[in-house]
């Protein structure tokens, strides 16, 4: 107890270090993870996914809705094994989406070492509090994603590597499960720079001989625990195995794009905030050192992952996630040198800002639970139609406490060239935290299809048999097996031809029209708040 109350009265000790450390970047990876149905998007494709794994015991690769789903299978068998362990404490999504808070949690902790490694004991937490902090992880962090192991991958590779001449034998092990969790989780492409840059990590290295044992080490490794998956895909079910290969290597056909590059690139600035301008920042004041290994590692990695993604992946959001790794490794010299005026301003800015939103959500939160201010509740009511807000003591404890706790850093957080850094995460850790726990229900009273799912079931008689569907996405045929357990079937196929029932969905009359003047209309519905698509369930 005079511990706590010594903790209080002295405020946060920077540099953050141990079960400090710990807790803030365990306070990150949790904030987020629960009290949410799978949301619209990747959330739900991945957890339906993983579902229908654990559901059906069909572990060698994964299915969405009863169809082949041509992915590597390692997250959805991290999903489907948290689920099977937490299921009976969690909702089964929140169990499954437990595994993106492993992976979360291995990437800030394989940075964790490559800072250390490579800038010393007093950086060591800067790198994974930059990854943290970034603005395009956090949404991503704490959904049902794949890409998650690719970024821990890409960590962990940077961890093992640089300490190739110090720790040769962990290397090769880090190294080599790397790039067998990589291409188990995400694939060929993204696993193709964890490849290209062995070479320069060995002449990087100071013992070039012992380096090259240590990476063939850490290749004999990946490719003993890589071999057995799409060997056994191959023998059991080889049309799954050629439809993944050839799903694997479509990307890699395509030619490289300079444009590509240039639009992942426009995204950094927004995505990986703060990290890359400080970045770009370490790259100007210390150019005189790039040649050095602690910095030509890093940013090699970039610039081919850079090269990869604009080779293989459109410009989106997820891939993007692989670019961040090296650019919190590259920022973090930068952010602990920054001159007095610079550190002061980004201190300010990350208080200011986040007090700023915090207070925000705390009006929302207001207007949806309390009817106060009644325009924003009237505004509220209008883009989620039928929501009726109620008042949440769990929610409103959490959301006091970290308030609480947000005042209390801002307060008592000593000088240091930590101080602007440890602002800005802990901020947008915790106004993520108010946003998920005051205002949750009503962003999940949208993005949820389990209302539609629920109607649909309930407008089928039990004996219903085959449905078809027409103009389902993967998100809803994700939502409509993991909710109610209904998988239909394409109304192309030959099953789906025989089929009494079908399912159609659009925003146009032509979409939503029936095949034929033999069906008639059983229900009609949409998600609250969607204007436009709508869905029909037709009878024949």
């Amino acid at each position: 107890m005079s511990e706590l109350s010594t903790l209080l009265r002295r405020g946060i000790r920077l540099p953050p270090a141990g079960w400090m450390l710990a807790a803030m970047l365990a306070f990150y990876v949790l904030a987020g993870l629960f009290g949410r149905d799978p949301w619209k998007g990747e959330d739900a494709i991945h957890i339906g996914a993983a579902w229908h794994m654990l559901h059906f015991s069909d572990w060698l690769s994964p299915d969405l809705a009863g169809r082949p789903f041509h992915e590597p299978p390692l997250y959805y068998w991290s999903a489907a094994l948290t689920g099977k362990a937490f299921g009976w404490l969690l909702p089964l999504h929140e169990a499954m989406r437990l595994a993106s808070g492993i992976w979360v949690t291995l990437a800030l902790m394989g940075l964790y070492y490559a800072s250390r490694e490579l800038y010393g004991e007093d950086s060591a937490a800067a790198s994974p509090m930059l990854l943290a902090g970034c603005a395009g992880l956090l949404f991503h962090a704490h959904d049902a994603q794949p890409m998650l192991i690719a970024l821990a991958a890409y960590s962990g590779a940077l961890g093992g590597l640089a300490a190739i001449g110090r720790k040769p034998r962990l290397t090769g092990i880090y190294y080599g499960l790397a790039v067998a969790g990589c291409l188990l989780g995400t694939g060929i492409a993204p696993t193709l720079p964890l490849l290209a840059i062995a070479p320069v990590a060995w002449w990087l290295s100071p013992d070039r001989p012992k380096a090259l044992h240590t990476l063939l080490i850490g290749f004999g490794i990946a490719t003993v625990l890589i071999l057995p998956w799409p060997l056994l895909l191959l023998t059991l079910e080889p049309a799954r195995f050629h439809g993944w290969l050839a799903t694997e290597l479509a990307p890699l056909k395509t030619p490289f794009s300079f444009g590509g590059g240039s639009r992942f690139l426009a995204m950094l600035p927004w995505f990986a905030f703060p990290a890359m301008p400080l970045a770009a920042w370490t790259l100007w004041t210390r150019r005189k050192e790039l040649q050095t290994p602690s910095f030509l590692l890093p940013l090699s990695f970039l610039l081919i992952t850079l090269l990869m993604l604009a080779w293989a992946f459109r410009p989106r959001e997820i891939p993007s996630l692989l670019l961040l790794p090296s650019l919190a490794l590259l920022a973090t010299p930068g952010t602990l040198a920054l001159r007095r005026g610079a550190a002061n301003a980004f201190d300010w800015f990350a208080m200011s800002t986040f007090s700023l939103f915090v207070a925000v959500v705390w009006l929302a939160w207001s207007a949806m639970a309390l009817g106060w201010p009644s325009k924003l509740a009237e505004r509220a009511l209008i883009l989620r139609p039928g929501f009726v807000g109620h008042l949440s003591l769990v929610a409103l404890v959490i959301g006091l406490a970290a308030t609480a706790w947000w005042i209390w850093l801002i307060i008592t957080a000593p000088r240091s060239p930590y101080r602007s850094l440890t602002h800005w995460t802990l901020g947008f850790t915790t106004l993520w935290l108010l946003a998920t726990t005051l205002i949750l229900p009503w962003f999940d009273y949208g993005k949820t299809y389990r209302p539609v799912a629920q109607a649909i079931a309930q407008a089928l008689p039990a004996d219903h048999g085959c449905l078809a569907e027409r103009g389902l996405s993967e998100t809803q045929l994700a939502s409509m097996s993991y909710f109610v357990e209904i998988e239909p079937v394409a109304e192309d196929s030959k099953a789906g031809q025989a089929c009494n029932w079908l399912l159609v969905v659009g925003d146009t009359r032509r979409e939503l029209a029936a095949p034929g003047k033999q069906w008639s209309k059983v229900w009609e519905g949409s998600r609250p708040g969607d204007r436009k698509e709508k869905f029909r369930l037709f009878r024949r």
